[in-house]
């Protein structure tokens, strides 16, 4: 039987970084991706963010020949989300240390290396119109 891979986040702009990510989840089991609501997003990016709903993640996502699975989750993390799907490991990418992961109680971490110039934060910031 396969595990079961969960790795999270906003998903917002998918970029190059987020494919690696997925593909390196892939070669673990059975991928789980959790996103993030557009109302979760907001409180935790601010009012000008997602910048694509929750649906439009979810069907790029689902698209994805990485990904296995998407689920929604509304809180500010996937604590709940993960407790519920028992995942085998989580994987987090570079940006976390594998004690501040959540979830780390719940399932082996796992973590992904940052790709070097790759944030969907930074790509917004790029494209927004400068005032």
């Amino acid at each position: 039987m396969k595990k079961l891979i969960f790795t999270n986040g906003c998903f917002d702009v998918i970029h190059l970084g987020h494919v690696r990510l997925l593909e390196f989840c892939s070669t673990h089991g059975h991928v789980i991706v959790g996103i993030n609501s557009d109302a979760s997003i907001r409180r935790l990016k601010g009012e000008s963010r997602p910048v694509n709903s929750a649906a439009t993640r979810r069907e790029i996502l689902e698209s994805l020949r990485y990904v296995d699975q998407v689920e929604v989750f509304h809180e500010d993390t996937p604590y709940e989300l993960i407790k519920k799907l028992k995942p085998d490991i989580v994987v987090k990418g570079g940006d976390y240390k594998a004690e501040d992961v959540v979830g780390s109680d719940l399932a082996q971490v796992l973590i992904f290396p940052i790709v070097e110039g790759f944030s969907s934060s930074n790509l917004i910031n790029r494209t927004s119109p400068k005032h």
